[in-house]
């Protein structure tokens, strides 16, 4: 499965949401993305499934690039 992952650059700044940044990862599961990502600096806000159009959307999208 492709989850897309809203994250702020530190754990440390207050959420903006202009400043909220996005990734793709490939995993099973939301639990599996955040263990991934848990020596990240990152202050996760949102894990969404991608499935049927909305990943095709994202898919076609010019900064779709999934992380390892």
């Amino acid at each position: 499965m492709i989850f897309k992952v809203f994250y702020q650059e530190s754990k440390a700044e207050v959420p903006v949401r202009e400043c909220t940044n996005s990734l793709y990862m490939e995993a099973d599961t939301e639990r599996e993305v955040r263990q991934k990502l848990k020596d990240q600096p990152y202050n996760i806000e949102f894990v969404q499934k991608l499935e049927g159009a909305f990943l095709e959307y994202e898919q076609n999208h010019h900064s779709f690039e999934l992380e390892k």
